[in-house]
């Protein structure tokens, strides 16, 4: 396999952290998003929507978008798994999965920020307000969906966990408070200790900014 991201791309963070929790190993392969490497017609190729990650199988097959990528992972490498058995559980996890990757991540990505600072002419402090409302609502939603002890749904993590850490560490990136959110520190602190997403993290990506 190999793993087309960006270092600190919370999608391409979070199928890291997927991928470490099962043991696989992906070649890594560094798209610069600050540059503009996501817009080359050689990666649009192999990736249309010009966006991190992408994940080459190999028999070349490519699979995009993190939620679809970590299920494939789920479906082909079903030990350790993600998602409980529990039909309910198993939804329960994927709710709070879904307020980060559909309602949170994509409102402060790279490409809805730029439109902020540029066509619509918003100021850095309007656009951090921008940030940290929509950080904050969807953490105090989370706050309360996740269990009050070990990770967010139970002694070991998994779908959920790998989802809200690397927000976790966007929110840090953004100056966005955290306090009001013990249970989700928590689990921040927990992962800290685990190897999966200490060799997940950012820093310790070969692309990343000294």
């Amino acid at each position: 396999m190999k793993l087309y991201g960006y270092w600190r791309s919370t999608s391409s963070y979070r199928l890291r952290i997927a991928l470490a929790l099962k043991g696989i190993a992906a070649e890594q392969a560094f798209v610069h998003l600050v540059r503009g490497e996501q817009k080359t017609e050689a990666y649009r190729a192999l990736n249309p929507q010009g966006r991190v990650p992408t994940l080459v199988l190999d028999d070349g097959t490519v699979l995009t978008q993190s939620p679809a990528i970590i299920e494939y992972l789920e479906e082909v490498f079903p030990n350790p798994p993600l998602l409980p058995v529990d039909p309910v559980a198993r939804a329960k996890v994927r709710a709070v999965a879904a307020i980060i990757g559909c309602d949170v991540h994509p409102l402060h990505n790279v490409g809805p920020l730029n439109y902020l600072r540029g066509p619509l002419g918003r100021s850095e402090e309007e656009v951090s307000g921008w940030i940290a409302t929509w950080i904050g609502q969807g953490f105090a939603a989370i706050e309360t969906m996740i269990g009050g002890d070990g990770y967010c749904f139970g002694p070991t993590p998994g779908l959920a966990d790998a989802y809200l850490v690397p927000q976790l560490y966007a929110a840090r990136r953004f100056g966005v408070p955290l306090e009001a959110y013990p249970r989700i520190l928590r689990v921040e602190k927990l992962a800290e200790e685990h190897p999966a997403f200490q060799a997940a993290h950012p820093a310790k990506q070969g692309d990343a900014a000294a």
